[in-house]
């Protein structure tokens, strides 16, 4: 199989680099070597000093930590990397669940102060390596491969033969490939990040917008388009939120993503609608009972009937898009219609509850 990646040439060994991934069959390699890229970064890719086996663990765990646990995607069968995080007693501040923790920085400090085991690195810091050294040399014992490898890295990194070696405690980088990556960080990351995705798609076949959920976001996007759009309805018509009954009084009241946004990873309008704060802070990432699904249908069409007579039409049928696109709705009319808009809402709600239930999200929230 001929691995084109189209890595920036070099003098240094890419075709060995191109291999890194050949037959994954977990997260480790991955996240491992997003982890290396991270810390040269900050280091601004000075080799210097090692990078202890506890600093790249505190790594992982930090960048596995958005998609497993605050996105709750699968990582495959019996992941270390999702043992060791579930055995973790993490208290997350909400600059991290803000997406205003810039570089990981505050979360990274917070999985430091745990007791960290480095178990994760009895293997792959050595196999993501193999690649690089002549393996019709390597032992046919298992259990003799990691010796092996830390005796050859040494001499084959002397020549920048492959990207580091192993010392007792962590890895030693070679300052040329630091500077290859460094130079073309921005496309080796990337290159990592899609193989990573490929790999996370085969675990989870069936997750939205599984691409926006890898990595943090680096800012929310703002609603204040949506919000311009719920300000116009309220501006003409009454509105109660729909989980505490309460009328809706203000002129900017919160939005709530209908179903979590930690889920769907998208602020579509079809999925966003108008509450009172306390609602908006105890419902928080999970999903509503679907006791609600007629209430909030029947808000929805308002909203859009509302926005119909009042807006140009140039302006609603804006609005109108993400519905047609995502209901698969091709008469702009039928959205005015309850009983075809809620047709079109059933299906999509049931669906993705029950994927959001099989990812581990909390389901059946009433509002008390």
């Amino acid at each position: 199989m001929i691995y084109n990646t189209n890595l920036p040439p070099s003098d240094l060994n890419i075709a060995s680099l191109a291999r890194l991934f050949k037959d994954t069959t977990n997260s480790y390699k991955y996240i491992f070597f997003l982890s290396v890229l991270d810390i040269l970064k900050r280091r601004t890719f000075d080799t210097k000093t090692p990078i202890t086996f506890k600093e790249l663990v505190v790594e992982m765990l930090a960048n596995a930590w958005f998609p497993y646990a605050y996105f709750k995607l699968s990582f495959g069968m019996r992941d270390q990397i999702i043992i060791q995080l579930d055995s973790l007693k993490l208290i997350v501040t909400d600059s991290v669940l803000k997406f205003t923790d810039t570089d990981k920085e505050q979360l990274r400090t917070i999985i430091s102060d745990q007791n960290i085991d480095t178990a994760l690195m009895r293997y792959v810091p050595y196999r993501l390596i193999l690649p690089f050294l002549e393996r019709s040399a390597k032992p046919k014992k298992d259990a003799d491969v990691n010796k092996w490898v830390k005796e050859k890295a040494v001499s084959a990194y002397e020549i920048a033969a492959t990207p580091y070696f192993i010392e007792q405690d962590g890895i030693k980088i070679n300052q040329q490939w630091a500077n290859y990556f460094r130079e073309h960080y921005a496309i080796i990351r990337g290159w990592v990040a899609w193989e990573w995705l490929n790999y996370m798609q085969r675990c989870n076949p069936n997750v939205p917008a599984l691409a926006n959920k890898l990595f943090p976001p680096q800012q929310r996007a703002s609603l204040s388009i949506q919000k311009k759009y719920w300000h116009v309805v309220l501006e003409h018509t009454p509105v109660s939120c729909i989980f505490s009954k309460e009328r809706i009084t203000q002129t900017a009241p919160p939005l709530d993503h209908f179903l979590p946004w930690s889920f769907v990873a998208h602020d579509q309008l079809w999925n966003l609608i108008p509450t009172i704060p306390n609602v908006n802070s105890s419902k928080s990432n999970h999903l509503p009972d679907s006791s609600y699904y007629q209430d909030f249908i029947t808000l929805q069409h308002l909203g859009l009937v509302t926005a119909n007579e009042h807006l140009c039409m140039q302006e609603w049928n804006k609005y109108a898009e993400s519905y047609l696109l995502d209901f698969k709705i091709t008469n702009k009319n039928d959205l005015l219609n309850k009983d075809i808009l809620a047709h079109a809402y059933q299906p999509i709600l049931e669906s993705l509850t029950n994927l959001a239930k099989g990812q581990g999200f909390c389901v059946g929230w009433r509002y008390a």
